[in-house]
Parts: C-alpha cells; sequence; structure tokens
C-alpha cells in the first residue's frame, strides 16, 4: 500500500489571498459614507451622527484588513518579490485614478475660469470674490510641501542603505512638516473671505484644495504609520514596500499641490 503526502509548501511565487469578509464589508461602509454624507448635506438633523459612525466604521475595517496584509507579509512570508511587483503596479493604477479624480477639479476650473459665463460678469474671478495672496500661505505651504517631499526621499534612501536613525529623523520631519501644511490650509481657510457657497469659484477652490488636504491627512497617517511599524522592525532593507507606497503617494501629493499654487492660487487670481 502507498501513501500519499501532501507536502506544505508553495509550489508557485503568486499569492492566493484567503477569503476575507473585509472588502464586502469596506464597500458597504463606503456605501454607508456617502449617504450619511448626501443626507449631511440636505441638513437632515441626524446626517452628521451618520456620517460619523460611517467614517468610524471605515476606518476600524481599514485598521483590521490591513492588519492582516501585514500579517501576511511579516509572519507568513508570502509577499515574495513577484507578489511585491503586483503590489506596485497596483499602487502606480491607484496612483492613476487619483490623477482623473483631480482631473475633473481642474477641468472645471479652466472651463468656467477661461471662458466665464455672462452670469459669472464674463470676468474671473466672479465679481465679489476677493482672491487670496498666492504668495503668502500659499507659497509657504508649497515651500513645505517641497521640502517633505525631500526629507520623504531622503527617508527611502536611508531605509535601503539601512541607516536606522537617519530614518526616524527623516520621517519625524516629514510628519512635523505635513502636520503643519495642514494647519497653515486650515487657517487659510478661516481667513478666506468667500466659503463653498460663493458661486463657481468657491466651489471649485474648496473642492480642490479641500480633497488635496484630505490627501494630504490619509498621506500623514500612512507615514505615522509607516513609523510605528519601523519601531516594531516590520519595515527592513529587503521589505518596506508599505513605506513604498507611502512615499509614492507622498510625492503624488505633492505634484497636485504644483499644480494646484500655479492654476487657481497664482493663474485662476490674477
Amino acid at each position: 500500500m502507498f501513501f500519499f503526502v501532501k507536502k506544505s509548501y508553495q509550489k508557485h511565487p503568486f499569492h492566493l489571498v484567503d477569503p476575507s469578509p473585509w472588502p464586502f464589508f469596506a464597500s458597504l461602509a463606503a456605501f454607508s459614507c456617502t449617504i450619511s454624507a448626501v443626507l449631511y448635506f440636505h441638513f437632515f438633523i441626524y446626517g452628521k451622527f451618520f456620517l460619523f459612525l460611517s467614517f468610524l466604521f471605515l476606518f476600524l475595517i481599514m485598521f483590521v484588513w490591513w492588519r492582516d496584509v501585514t500579517r501576511e507579509a511579516n509572519f507568513e512570508g508570502h509577499h515574495t518579490g513577484l507578489v511585491q511587483q503586483g503590489l506596485r503596479y497596483g499602487i502606480l493604477l491607484f496612483i492613476v485614478s487619483e490623477i482623473f479624480f483631480f482631473v475633473a477639479f481642474f477641468w472645471a476650473f479652466f472651463h468656467n475660469s477661461i471662458s466665464p459665463s455672462i452670469e459669472l460678469g464674463s470676468i474671473w474671478p466672479p465679481k465679489g470674490i476677493y482672491v487670496l495672496n498666492p504668495w503668502e500661505i500659499p507659497f509657504l505651504n508649497t515651500l513645505i510641501l517641497l521640502l517633505s517631499g525631500c526629507t520623504v526621499t531622503w527617508c527611502h534612501h536611508a531605509l535601503i542603505s539601512n541607516l536606522r536613525s537617519q530614518v526616524i529623523l527623516s520621517l519625524i520631519l516629514t510628519i512635523i512638516l505635513a502636520i503643519f501644511f495642514t494647519l497653515l490650509q486650515g487657517f487659510e481657510y478661516k481667513m478666506a473671505d468667500f466659503r463653498l457657497s460663493d458661486g463657481i469659484y468657491g466651489c471649485t477652490f474648496y473642492l480642490a484644495t479641500g480633497f488635496h488636504g484630505f490627501h494630504v491627512l490619509i498621506g500623514t497617517i500612512s507615514l505615522i504609520i509607516c513609523l510605528l511599524r519601523f519601531f516594531n522592525s516590520q519595515l527592513t532593507q529587503q521589505h518596506h514596500f508599505g513605506f513604498e507606497s507611502s512615499a509614492w503617494y507622498w510625492h503624488f501629493v505633492d505634484v497636485v499641490w504644483l499644480f494646484l499654487f500655479v492654476s487657481i492660487y497664482w493663474w485662476g487670481g490674477i
């Protein structure tokens, strides 16, 4: 009688993920965020409460989902070289989708600014809109983001060279610069003379810069998580795709801000 013993080693470099409930629950949470936001915009009495719960639910799902991905990479050894290459393609496609997301806002801005309608008085900026001085807070924020791009690149090279102290220093500097940028943008919104409801200019300005600020916030959280993972020795010289994707995302945020500064703050305010 012959006994066939099933071998447990992996015969291919690909990663076939285990069944997970988190994609389904994440889609439900994202749908709930959308519905809650619509209710909040239409002044539904419990809209703000439902929006808060939806975002809290989404963040909890993100935490447990990414926790599972971290376990797959660090403890189960599923993130082979070929798997990491696929993840790089995935984050590149995600950044491309984000580019087209911002293209819509730039399209709306240039469509109305290049050929303002009669309702706008055929002028741009519209009458009654006092635009922000691009050489004050916007220019300072530009310098801050460019400097943060340099520090995150420094961190990447230090991580590849296994220079632990430089990784910690450069990553902390990047996080501080990101927080400083967000605080300055909040102060800019508070000091602006126009609001989201002030016609097409206020709408396009706050949507474009506001969503960029939201992306900066997401990037900052991602960099903070990378710092914590580095302290726990989860990012190494050979395996650090989590930080690499965050660095690519941060450079994307920098480039979008340069377009925002030139088109909306400088050219759009002339």
